[in-house]
């Protein structure tokens, strides 16, 4: 006897559903939420943010090392050390410019010849799509010295707007670069 009850609930749903699809509502028994006041869709399509370049770090340029006037290579004679390790990016597109908001954590540790005060880190960010540079910028970027028994820690940040139409080759470079040589 359960079973025959059973059989007449399950069409007795099976008609309230399939009576649901043929009402006028559109939303059938459930509605939908354009029939909800309030829920109305956004007058902007929803954009899914694309490519956002990576960051490197190129070889020989996550470290910069100064030395004493006349001193070249002598670790009795270094002033200071800095060196780039993490990275992280954030990219926001507009219509025609992609901005990549470039970060690296640093330290800066004194040499035996260092002393307190501010230092100037030369820190370049380039950013290239296969063989063309989009973008290339040298900063002078101080950092306070402090205690020279303790490494300081930095954070560089650089806004870099670009042409919004990357290719997936583009890369973003973080490094030191004392530009070129002096003429002496």
């Amino acid at each position: 006897m359960s079973v025959n009850v059973s059989r007449g609930i399950l069409a007795a749903s099976l008609l309230m559903v399939l009576s649901g699809c043929n009402a006028g509502n559109p939303g059938g028994v459930l509605g939908s939420a354009a029939d909800k006041p309030g829920a109305t869709p956004a007058n902007a399509p929803a954009a899914v943010q694309g490519f956002c370049p990576p960051i490197t770090l190129r070889d020989g340029t996550a470290f910069y090392r100064t030395y004493a006037r006349g001193a070249k290579d002598d670790p009795a004679k270094v002033v200071f050390q800095a060196s780039l390790a993490d990275t992280t990016r954030s990219c926001v597109r507009s219509d025609t410019t992609l901005t990549i908001t470039a970060m690296v954590q640093g330290r800066l540790v004194a040499g035996p010849e260092g002393k307190t005060g501010q230092v100037m880190l030369p820190i370049r960010v380039a950013v290239t799509d296969g063989d063309k540079v989009l973008y290339s910028e040298l900063t002078q970027f101080p950092v306070a010295l402090n205690d020279l028994a303790q490494a300081t820690q930095f954070v560089f940040t650089k806004e870099v707007p670009v042409p919004g139409d990357l290719a997936g080759l583009a890369k973003v470079h973080i490094g030191f670069d004392e530009g070129p040589a002096k003429k002496k």
